[in-house]
């Protein structure tokens, strides 16, 4: 078995506030291959909590501890702040849900491009731009050249998350972690841009971390998935055997789903245990 790219081992973030501490993350551990990872749950379940603690993007008063947190065997926990500056960007990229919070409002599109490629790769503008404008195209943009000279709020939803997507894999990276990144869009785009997606980490071969609460789509579209549930991960399973999840807070989840066949009323709910928390 070949040695996976991610390791975590009982991942932890806690916030420490005037009211007390906050653990949104609780114990997490999983390994990561070549693969499409889901992370489903419901908001607040710790899913971007996880995401960010891995790139080490979690604001303070944030506090992250692990038994074990490493990349391409680089100890994430110890590695200098250099480090891990090559590290985000470079070799582990992360696309947010909404670019309208991502994109700087004062550079077109193009200029944010080149400026996260020369962050990691030794190239001259000319390369640079060429590179952006390959990218542009392979998101499928139908005007690249017009598209680069626009400023983000010249360009629709749908528009801004593909030109997001072309900005975190133009440094060529091992792992991509996607934070719902179509939960601003309506279901045509969210669809297109899922499918460049996966056109993108076929062709790549890279890892991927998708995090949703659609678990239509993370079993249609992922490899396997982690449920979370209050901070903690409460079943693994391949995402092809969602359907036959074993922990009650999945099998709650998957029967609120809205269905056109069938008119339920009452709508389902989900009622929680206070056992799963613990």
């Amino acid at each position: 078995m070949t040695k996976p790219l991610l390791e975590v081992e009982d991942l932890r973030v806690r916030f420490h506030l005037r009211t007390g501490t906050v653990e949104a993350v609780r114990g997490v551990s999983f390994q990561l291959g070549r693969e499409r990872l889901g992370i489903v749950g419901e908001s607040g379940s710790g899913k971007s909590q996880t995401g960010r603690a891995i790139l080490g993007l979690t604001p303070p008063p944030g506090e992250v501890t692990a038994k074990h947190l490493a990349f391409d065997g680089i100890d994430l926990q110890t590695a200098s702040k250099r480090t891990l500056r090559q590290l985000r960007g470079g070799r582990i990229s992360m696309v947010m849900q909404d670019p309208k919070y991502s994109l700087n409002p004062v550079m077109t599109i193009g200029e944010q491009i080149i400026e996260a490629y020369q962050a990691h790769k030794k190239a001259s503008r000319a390369e640079a731009r060429d590179k952006a404008l390959a990218m542009l195209e392979a998101v499928k943009m139908r005007d690249p050249q017009r598209v680069f000279s626009l400023y983000p709020h010249e360009v629709s939803g749908g528009m801004g998350q593909r030109a997001m997507i072309a900005m975190m894999l133009v440094t060529d990276p091992d792992m991509l972690i996607a934070d719902e990144p179509t939960s601003a869009l309506d279901v045509t785009v969210s669809m297109e841009v899922l499918r460049i997606l996966d056109e993108l980490v076929s062709e790549r071969g890279m890892s991927l971390i998708f995090i949703s609460h659609d678990l239509k789509l993370v079993s249609s579209f992922c490899d396997r998935v982690l449920v979370m549930y209050a901070g903690r991960v409460v079943e693994e399973l391949e995402a092809r055997n969602l359907r036959e999840a074993k922990h009650p807070y999945t099998q709650g989840l998957m029967r609120c789903l809205p269905t056109l066949k069938d008119d339920v009323r009452p709508l389902p709910t989900l009622n929680r245990d206070p056992s799963w928390a613990l």
